[in-house]
C-alpha cells in the first residue's frame, strides 16, 4: 500500500494560481498555465559517447540533441540541450523514477543523472500574443528567425533566470526554479494584461 496515496500533491504555483485573476477579454491573445508535476531529470555525459546517445534513444525513444540550443520532443517527453555535456529530460511525473532507473541500467562510463522534479516547474504561454509578453520580459531575441521552433535557451526573465523553449509556433515553455516560480508567474500575469491574458487553472 502506498503510504502517501492520501497526501495531496501541490505544485510550486499552487497558491499563485489560486490568487490569479483571469482576464475578462472576449478573446484571449495569450493563455498562461503551469505544466505541473513533470519529471525533470538532469543528465550529464559526453555527447561524443555513442553508448550514451544509444542508451537515451533506447530508453526514451528520442534522439539526444547534440547541437547547441536545440531540443527533441515526441508525445509527452522532451529533451533539452543545456550545455555541451548537459541535458534536461522532461517526462510525465509518474515515469520519472522508472526512466532514471532505466537510464542508469543502460549507461556506462562517466555520467550523472539528478532528479530535479521537485525543484522546477514549467510556465507555458500560448497564443498569437505570447511572443509579445516575452519581448517585454527577457533580453532574448525571440523573433522567429532567431528563435525557431525547437530552440532552447537560458536567459533572464525580469530579475530571475529561466530556460525558454519554443514548443511550436505559438507555444512557449519557460522552465523555472521553484523559488522563482511565484515571482515569474506574477510578472507574466501583469505583463500579459494588455494582451487579454487568460489564465488556465
Amino acid at each position: 500500500m502506498d503510504q502517501y496515496a492520501s497526501v495531496p500533491t501541490q505544485t510550486p504555483l499552487h497558491m499563485s494560481k489560486k490568487s490569479s485573476v483571469a482576464s475578462h477579454a472576449t478573446t484571449a491573445g495569450v493563455t498562461m498555465k503551469e505544466v505541473a508535476l513533470l519529471g525533470h531529470l538532469i543528465l550529464r555525459g559526453d555527447s561524443h559517447d555513442q553508448g550514451l546517445v544509444d542508451a537515451v534513444e533506447k530508453v526514451l525513444g528520442l534522439s539526444l540533441p547534440t547541437l547547441p540550443l536545440t531540443s527533441s520532443e515526441e508525445d509527452d517527453k522532451a529533451i533539452c540541450w543545456m550545455g555541451p555535456d548537459e541535458w534536461l529530460i522532461l517526462v510525465p511525473g509518474e515515469q520519472a523514477y522508472a526512466v532514471e532507473v532505466a537510464l542508469r541500467d543502460h549507461l556506462a562510463g562517466h555520467f550523472s543523472i539528478v532528479n530535479q522534479s521537485s525543484g522546477q516547474t514549467i510556465i507555458e504561454l500560448s497564443g498569437p500574443q505570447a511572443v509579445n509578453i516575452l519581448k517585454k520580459s527577457t533580453t532574448l531575441d525571440v523573433h522567429p528567425k532567431e528563435f525557431p521552433v525547437g530552440k532552447t535557451a537560458g536567459s533572464v526573465l525580469a530579475k530571475s533566470s529561466a530556460v525558454f523553449r519554443r514548443a511550436d509556433e505559438q507555444r512557449w515553455q519557460i522552465i523555472v526554479r521553484r523559488s522563482f516560480a511565484d515571482y515569474i508567474w506574477r510578472w507574466l500575469s501583469d505583463a500579459g494584461k494588455e494582451y487579454g491574458l487568460s489564465i488556465e487553472k
